[in-house]
């Protein structure tokens, strides 16, 4: 057992991978929060998540005050999502290929020179259009470059037994991140001011940091032998041939990517309009209601799935966890019911959660170690980088022909297209049943047999002669 291996971990000979020996006994409840350095992370993780909010409630506020800008808004979304979309695999390769503890002190670094930024300009009254659409975009740059470095940093810190557990934790984080930034944001903008309160923010970020320069773990000390190749611009464009041989992990990409272009960041967007028809009570009180439905599934969604331990990281679970997204997105807008619209939205919640998380851990657990980073950027480029796609199917749609139809619309899509890709997945495992069991792998690339994942068993890393078998 190296240095880095937990208990109940064999270090394997192949390439410094390690294969958590979960057949022996079951993950624990929790068993991320068990490790106290992914512990501290997590912490350091949530409030870098609600930093991250705060400043976008703050400096929201502040460039709609000064330009009153449509289109400015508008940019806003762009340049969040679009940066994940371009540079999430790029920034993968990067992750790859250095200690992910700077990766990630990089992106907080640039996160909180923005908010002093943003911070010099409120103070000297001098913001102007084009300062603002540089910070957002820096802003966005730091967030796709931190995604792929922290996946990375949370298999270290836990190895792949506890992996789901770590993963789910830190996407409950990050929607508790996004529940109480609004909040912690509403507060710092009334009580201190747009100048003061985006100066404090900087300081949110800073445990996140601090940390980083204290942990041993640098996202690699589980493969610590695996050769770390530099990655080009254009060879990140052609990372999808690194999965062009697995059914498994195209489905999954697919997956994360439908979910972001046919919802994504939309229903927040639209979530005015519901508020408006539901005519429930007071109208901002409606509308605040429907907001913090939508967040708190996702943190209800993660401690379920934790506590339960019943929805197994398999394909077939992301499937069903985003049809259930779709059919509970689509009941949203067909309803006329405001209970009903926040019990739907909460359900909603829990299966984005769900399905998010479930892909991220298989991705992880399937990816060679070599090039697990940009594998994970590719995940990332589609589930998060397509989210401005959800502006289109739902709010350009919407203009045409209304919000409840384009949303309802947009969900049912989702739904075929989750059925599709189980079946196009169905089909490539019958496809390779047929083929003998001493096959080569297409252009020697690494052979991930996907018939196990489609059964429902867990995924596990195991050394082949020809590179990562799930099993």
């Amino acid at each position: 057992m190296c240095a880095a291996c937990g208990p109940g971990e064999v270090h394997t000979a192949w390439a410094g991978t390690t294969a958590a020996a979960s057949t022996a006994a079951p993950a624990a409840k929790f068993g991320a929060l068990r490790n106290k350095d992914c512990r501290k992370y997590l912490a350091g993780s949530l409030l870098s998540m609600n930093a991250d909010n705060v400043e976008h409630v703050i400096t929201y506020w502040v460039l709609w005050q000064t330009f009153h800008s449509p289109a400015l808004i508008g940019f806003q979304v762009l340049s969040h999502w679009l940066p994940f979309l371009f540079f999430s695999v790029y920034f993968g390769g990067l992750a790859d290929r250095f200690d992910c503890r700077r990766v990630i002190q990089v992106a907080q670094v640039m996160f909180m020179s923005v908010s002093v930024a943003w911070g010099v300009l409120f103070l000297t009254h001098t913001l102007t259009l084009w300062n603002a659409c540089l910070l957002l975009v820096v802003h966005g740059l730091a967030g796709s470059l931190w995604g792929p470095a922290e996946q990375l940093m949370l298999h270290d810190f836990v190895g792949n037994k506890d992996l789901p557990s770590a993963v789910r934790m830190n996407a409950t984080a990050k929607s508790l991140g996004v529940l109480l930034g609004p909040v912690i944001g509403s507060a710092l903008l009334l009580g201190l001011g747009p100048t003061a309160g985006i100066f404090a923010n900087v300081l949110i970020y800073l445990p996140l940091t601090i940390f980083l320069a204290l942990t041993r773990f640098t996202g690699h000390t589980r493969d610590e032998n695996v050769p770390r190749v530099r990655l080009s611009a254009l060879q990140a464009v052609r990372a999808l041939r690194e999965v062009a041989d697995n059914p498994i992990l195209i489905s999954l990409i697919v997956l994360g990517g439908l979910g972001s272009f046919f919802v994504g960041v939309a229903l927040q967007s639209a979530m005015p309009i519901f508020a408006a028809d539901f005519r429930s009570g007071t109208r901002g009180l409606t509308y605040g209601v429907l907001l913090f439905a939508n967040g708190v599934g996702g943190v209800i969604g993660g401690l379920l799935l934790e506590v339960s331990g019943r929805i197994k990281p398999t394909l077939r679970s992301a499937v069903i966890a985003t049809v259930v997204l779709g059919l509970s997105t689509l009941g949203f807008a067909a309803t006329g019911s405001y209970l009903m619209g926040v019990a739907l939205l909460v359900i909603g919640g829990v299966a984005n959660l769900a399905a998010m998380s479930i892909g991220q851990t298989v991705v992880q657990l399937m990816a060679p170690p070599d090039k697990r980073g940009r594998i994970v950027g590719l995940y990332g480029m589609s589930a998060n980088g397509l989210r401005f796609g959800s502006g289109i199917t739902v709010g350009f749609l919407g203009g045409l022909i209304g919000v409840h139809w384009s949303l309802g619309l947009s969900s049912a899509l989702l739904c075929v297209g989750a059925l599709l890709v189980a079946g196009y997945a169905r089909s490539a495992q019958q496809r390779r049943s047929l083929l003998p069991a001493d096959a080569p792998a297409l252009n020697d690339r690494p052979v991930l047999n996907d018939r196990p994942v489609l059964n429902d068993r867990p995924v596990v890393a195991k050394p082949s002669n020809t590179g990562v078998v799930a099993e």
